[in-house]
């Protein structure tokens, strides 16, 4: 598992373009047939994926959790973006089209991560954050989803929220989980940009178009940088922290957020006039 260390916004206006993409950028998700993982020391997120290719993957805990089950104080939010599979939960199986979603709850023991097929083998997003209570093990479908539409096609910001995890839906501890679909023709998603200084939040990004990149703007309203972001690779927001970006086409997000609170429209809004 490797740790991150996240920048303070003093030192993050400092930083060069490779020290802002080694702290805040994931590019080591999705190898085929073992679980990759990343832990953040911004409200102890961690940051993965499974793709079991050719074989089932198992969840096992690590030595920087201290505990003997991955889910032991942990919660999990799961999100398949790729064919479809099976995720088992102490022996109970919930399979996982692509863009189902299965929030896996406190105590948890046993997790496996199955597809169906290895030509077109499931892609399993991981977002866990440490649980303070108990909640059960519950798969979304995206039908089940609650839709959000935003946006316009004048301002190329036509798209789709679906939450997943939320009071409304699926409940848990901290995390609240989701993913945004942008419409053909439409490339900005959150803009106007946001901060909210009680959550930090991820986004990764998928389903870009071949060759496709997003440029995802970050740091303070007054002094924002960018990180080029290909498909499959996420990105760390600290609360202090804008998040949007633009893509050379359209494309997909999961957002997922933990940290004081779970109320999704808790956020700071800015004007563009604010940006630098």
């Amino acid at each position: 598992m490797n740790v991150r260390y996240t920048a303070d916004p003093v030192r993050f206006e400092r930083m060069s373009t490779e020290e802002v993409r080694q702290t805040f950028l994931i590019d080591t998700l999705f190898p085929e047939d073992r679980i990759s993982m990343v832990y953040s020391d911004v409200d102890r997120a961690i940051v993965g994926s499974a793709v079991p290719a050719t074989k089932p993957l198992s969840l096992a805990s690590a030595p920087e959790l201290r505990a003997e089950t991955f889910c032991e104080r942990r919660e999990l939010g799961v999100l398949n973006i790729g064919g479809p599979g099976t995720v088992t939960v102490d022996g109970v199986e919930h399979p996982l089209a692509g863009r189902d979603g299965l929030y896996v709850g406190r105590g948890s023991k046993v997790v496996t991560f199955a597809s169906d097929s290895a030509r077109t083998p499931a892609r399993y997003y991981l977002l866990s954050f440490p649980a303070h209570a108990d909640h059960p093990t519950v798969r979304i479908r995206q039908s089940e989803a609650e839709p959000v539409r935003l946006g316009s096609s004048e301002g190329a910001n036509q798209r789709t929220i679906h939450k997943l995890i939320h009071p409304g839906g699926a409940r848990s501890c901290q995390l609240v989980m989701g993913f945004t679909v942008l419409e053909p023709g439409s490339v900005w998603n959150t803009m106007p940009p946001h901060t909210h200084e009680r959550r930090m939040e991820v986004y990764l990004y998928f389903d870009l178009p071949a060759g496709g990149r997003v440029f995802h703007f970050m740091g303070r309203p007054e002094a924002t940088r960018h990180l080029v972001v290909a498909d499959g690779q996420a990105v760390i927001s600290p609360s202090w922290s804008i998040h949007c970006g633009v893509g050379t086409g359209a494309y997909a997000f999961c957002w997922g957020m933990g940290g004081e609170n779970q109320a999704f429209d808790d956020m700071d809004h800015l004007t563009l006039d604010q940006l630098r």
